[in-house]
């Protein structure tokens, strides 16, 4: 079992930027796929970026690529994701999740094995 918490979210006017922070306990991320995933009201969960826990392999949704970076402190267990040149359309509750090895566009799809509680990040015009 992996236990994630995630952390940084708020409130930012457009154009700002925040750190989200993902705590993970439980077992050791060796071999694992780390990644963030976005909900806005009233639309379907999607996918913003995604890391190999081992290696430097990154993955972006074409939104946020030039704007986000996703990195991790294996000493620390922690998932980060930075966000630059925040937009209206950035607002939702971010989440972070965990899951075995995936590859491309199979890392894209919410069929993650762990989850976080999720932070909201509001971006205000």
């Amino acid at each position: 079992q992996v236990q994630l918490v995630e952390s940084g979210g708020g409130l930012v006017q457009a154009g700002g930027s925040l750190r989200l922070s993902c705590a993970a306990s439980g077992r050791t991320l060796s071999g694992y796929v780390m990644g963030w995933f976005r909900q806005a009201p009233g639309k379907e969960r999607e996918f913003v970026a995604a890391i190999r826990w081992s290696g430097t392999t990154t993955y972006y949704a074409d939104s946020v690529k030039g704007r986000f970076t996703i990195s991790r402190d294996n000493a620390k267990n922690t998932l980060y994701l930075q966000m630059k040149n925040l937009k209206l359309e950035d607002t939702a509750v971010y989440y972070c999740a965990g899951r075995q090895y995936c590859a491309g566009a199979g890392c894209h799809a919410p069929t993650y094995d762990y989850w976080g509680q999720g932070t909201q990040v509001t971006v205000s015009s």
